[in-house]
Formats: C-alpha cells, sequence, structure tokens
C-alpha cells in the first residue's frame, strides 16, 4: 500500500551527487526512484526560469512522486524534493510561491540524506553556482531544521559515500521495523 511507503529524500547543493546516489539506492533496495523533475523541465528552456517556471516546477515534482509512489517496493528514492523550488525562488526571486510554502509541511519524507559540498564541482550547463556551495549547504540545513526534518549528512567519496547511505537508512529501518 502507498501509505506503507517509506520515503528516503536525497538532497543537497548542485554537483553533491543526488541523481547517481539516488540510482544506486535505487538498486541496492530494489526500488524506484524519483528523478529531479527541475532537470528535464530546465533542460527545455530556452531563456533562465521564471517564477511561473518554479510553480510548475514545483506542481511537476509532485505529479512524478504520485506517479511513482505505487511502483515503490518499500522505500521511495527522492532524488530532490520540491524543497529546492523554495531555495532557488528564494535565491533568485527573494520569495518562494505561496503554494509551495503551504505545502512544504504537509509533504514530509521519513529520512532526508543531504549530501555534502566535499565532491568536486562538475560543470553542468544547469548549474549556476560553483562559487556558492557552502551557502547552499547552509541554507539546506536551516530548511531542512525549519521543517523539524530528520535528516543526516552524507559525506564522503566514492564507494565510502554510498555505503554511508546505506548505513543510516539501514539504521532508520531498523529503528523504524516496529512502527
Amino acid at each position: 500500500m502507498a501509505s506503507d511507503i517509506i520515503k528516503i529524500a536525497v538532497v543537497g547543493p548542485e554537483s553533491t551527487g543526488k541523481s547517481t546516489m539516488s540510482a544506486f539506492l535505487a538498486a541496492h533496495y530494489q526500488t524506484v526512484w524519483v528523478p529531479e523533475f527541475a532537470r528535464g523541465y530546465c533542460e527545455k528552456l530556452t531563456a533562465p526560469p521564471t517564477w511561473h517556471d518554479e510553480v510548475n516546477m514545483f506542481y511537476g515534482q509532485l505529479a512524478l512522486e504520485e506517479q511513482l509512489l505505487p511502483k515503490a517496493n518499500r522505500l521511495l528514492i527522492c532524488d530532490t524534493t520540491f524543497i529546492t523550488v523554495k531555495i532557488w525562488s528564494d535565491q533568485l526571486f527573494g520569495s518562494s510561491p505561496q503554494e509551495v510554502l503551504d505545502e512544504l509541511p504537509r509533504h514530509p519524507y521519513h529520512l532526508y540524506l543531504l549530501l555534502d559540498i566535499d565532491l568536486p564541482w562538475q560543470d553542468d550547463p544547469l548549474r549556476d553556482f560553483p562559487h556558492l556551495r557552502e551557502h547552499f549547504m547552509e541554507v539546506w540545513h536551516r530548511e531542512l531544521k525549519a521543517l523539524n526534518a530528520n535528516y543526516t549528512v552524507i559525506s564522503g567519496t566514492g564507494q565510502d559515500r554510498y555505503e554511508r547511505a546505506v548505513e543510516v537508512i539501514d539504521k532508520y529501518l531498523d529503528q523504524n521495523s516496529n512502527n
């Protein structure tokens, strides 16, 4: 049943390996993962994203999660969440769409893996702020604390990074197996 699915959010600043981590975790736990809707959306844009685009990305991320939730096997791995829309809107426009703010507390995740900025920056046409990684790491901490989110920072490189994520998820599953 979809309500029994444990939602794991893989979040963090740009170029921290969220998509790669999400794919790894989905394969490890034999489940599906929700890709970042904004990436595909932004690839099609011919100009910088507007306020309306941010709202579209918010609704797109929610719809994609809802679409994939019934296909999940115990865990749903989410490559980012629509908190990203809030963070980018705040950065680019100075505020966030009200519907995003209203929905944030209504869409909790059981566990957030906040990927650390200890990986080298990888250039990508959709990445904008290589010089603001520490700033965005602080923003992620602040946003997750504001939601009273259960989160753990995942650091390290290579296989160590993946093993740390699995260790954190397994610990969560063990601690919550009777609930």
